[in-house]
């Protein structure tokens, strides 16, 4: 390639006109000037308001919001161009700003991806908010009602004034979209700016973009199943085929597929939700002493004690505990509306089952202390409802254990799948009403237990060996080669909630296998045995309350790509 050559194409380039039909390689001086010729985004964005020949505010978004209503099968989407995102944040100070949010308070955020190799890194920003899902997980999971999606504009909503801040919809969405508000006891979230976009106006993280990465389009709904199907969406974020999101990620580039979250290999505890922690561990004691009371006096033909006294046990801790759950609602006041989801939520199903359970064991409760009362007509009718009562309450807080279940199986966290909740909710119902009903059996006897209080000993004991087993296989994911949920939840468990675990297992073989086994083989006087298991259902309450809080508490969050916190 000579000299000449290159001296030919560089008038024209200089000039401005169009480049020669052979591109030839340009002189450092002439690549200069061109790269010079080139405007930044920032620059591009001045330009922009600088028009005032544009009409009022169009010049802003004319290209960024479509001219007009999605058609049935469609919806209004965010589409985001990861080559344009430069991670400056304007979108998220606008959204702020625009909205009124509280200072703590984010719709927006702005998150961090790498990856690539050691030859050719890669690094990515990604900006996010609510994707206006087209199977909105929130909508489905709220029981008070609280969410609608526009039958038009396919925007989810949240309404305000109709949520009672359980939270819920925070742990069902999978993109962490919905933010509860703790000073004003609401959920909220982004709404795609509605109003503005009902009049023309782009939403405020559109408008506020220096580099047009963000856009409102119009998007299909098949397409978007189409995609969720083959897994497309931003790396990093969860699976899109749950609630299937709308907005679109693209890139000309193409981006690496070992792209990882920035704060991916970081483990922290997450909230505890200490009222949660008590109604849980509460109800499935209440539901388990019914059980296994009856079950003992029908199976094995042994008495367990005073039936009255049973009773009131498991209806005053039924009471207790659904009186705390309303401590976690942000608006209490409002917990009449919690079955108003009925339909689709997990949650409403188990506050109407443990409401039903708390009013039928109540019921039996007083039938059973009727006999203690003079008579009065109608009273041997009563006597009778006595036993469908009991075989109602049993039913009912049984189906709410079930509901307790599913309330965090259909969040579709690995941690909190079917088999893992459900063998810890039932392994607790069934350990804790052992324990409770031994302790009521044996109230203020002087010799050593026997007859069904063997029973209920030998059962506490087995239980307790396979809890053991359960939880101590979980620990065992901390050493797994790819970092899982299971292994991010057993590394917090092993870290910084490392004295709590070992508190749960120690009261665990205390309450469960120790304590026991002292009654068992008789290695205590006989009148010990009241106050040793008063010391057992102690013990064995205060393990399950560890094992509730660390439930929760190393359970790793399911967001979007997000920084270091």
């Amino acid at each position: 390639m000579t000299t000449s050559g290159v001296s030919a194409g560089l008038p024209a380039l200089l000039k401005g006109d169009k480049e020669p039909k052979r591109r030839l390689p340009l002189l450092p001086v002439a690549a200069m000037l061109e790269t010079q010729r080139s405007m930044t985004a920032v620059e591009r964005f001045a330009k922009l308001h600088e028009a005032p020949e544009a009409p009022l505010h169009a010049k802003f978004y004319r290209d960024l919001i479509p001219l007009e209503q999605p058609k049935p099968g469609e919806q209004y989407a965010f589409e985001v161009d990861l080559d344009a995102c430069t991670g400056c944040k304007a979108c998220v100070v606008a959204c702020h700003n625009l909205n009124g949010l509280d200072s703590d308070e984010l719709w927006r955020t702005v998150g961090l991806v790498h990856g690539g190799s050691a030859k050719a890194p890669v690094q990515q920003n990604i900006t996010t908010s609510c994707h206006h899902c087209i199977e909105p997980a929130c909508m489905a999971g709220c029981p008070t009602k609280a969410y609608e999606k526009d039958p038009v504009t396919g925007i989810v909503k949240h309404l305000d004034d109709q949520c009672f801040g359980c939270q819920y919809c925070t742990l069902m969405c999978p993109y962490d979209a919905p933010k509860y508000n703790a000073e004003r006891g609401i959920v909220r979230k982004c709404d795609m700016c509605s109003d503005r976009l009902a009049h023309g106006e782009a939403p405020a993280c559109v408008q506020a973009c220096p580099s047009g990465a963000i856009a409102i389009r119009i998007v299909d709904h098949e397409s978007v199943v189409a995609s969720s199907d083959v897994g497309m969406f931003v790396p990093g974020a969860p699976d899109p085929e749950h609630t299937l999101p709308t907005t679109q990620y693209k890139s000309e580039r193409g981006l690496p597929s070992n792209l990882r979250p920035a704060d991916f290999y970081h483990t922290s505890p997450e909230h505890s939700h200490p009222p949660l922690v008590i109604m849980l561990t509460l109800t499935q004691l209440s539901v388990g002493a019914f059980v296994v009371a009856y079950a003992a006096e029908r199976l094995a033909a042994v008495p367990v004690g005073s039936l009255l006294a049973q009773t009131l046990f498991a209806c005053a801790l039924a009471v207790v505990a659904l009186g705390a759950s309303v401590f976690h609602l942000g608006r209490p006041l409002l917990a009449y509306r919690a079955v108003l989801g009925l339909r689709t939520s997990w949650l409403s199903r188990e506050a109407l089952a443990f409401g039903f359970f708390a009013q039928l064991a109540i019921g039996y409760g007083l039938l059973i202390a009727a006999p203690l009362l003079p008579a009065f007509p109608g009273k041997d009718w009563l006597l009778s409802l006595a036993p469908a009562l009991r075989v109602g309450a049993i039913v009912t807080g049984m189906l709410g254990v079930f509901c307790s279940v599913m309330v965090y199986v259909v969040t579709r966290r690995e941690q909190w799948s079917f088999g893992h909740t459900g063998t810890k909710f039932f392994g607790t119902t069934l350990l804790l009403g052992c324990a409770s009903v031994l302790t009521v059996s044996t109230w203020g006897e002087s010799s050593y237990v026997a007859g069904s209080s063997s029973l209920l000993l030998s059962t506490i004991m087995v239980t307790t060996l396979l809890k053991l087993a359960f939880e101590g296989h979980l620990l065992t994911h901390a050493s797994d080669r790819r970092s899982t949920a299971l292994k991010r939840m057993a590394l917090v468990m092993r870290g910084e909630l490392e004295r709590v675990t070992l508190s749960r297992f120690a009261l665990l073989v205390l309450g469960g296998l120790l304590l026991p086994s002292l009654l068992v083989w008789r290695l205590l006087p006989p009148t010990s045995a009241t106050p040793l298991t008063l010391l057992i259902v102690a013990t064995l309450l205060a393990g399950e309350l560890a094992e509730r809080y660390l439930f929760f508490r190393a359970a790793p969050a399911s967001r979007m790509p997000g920084s270091l916190r």
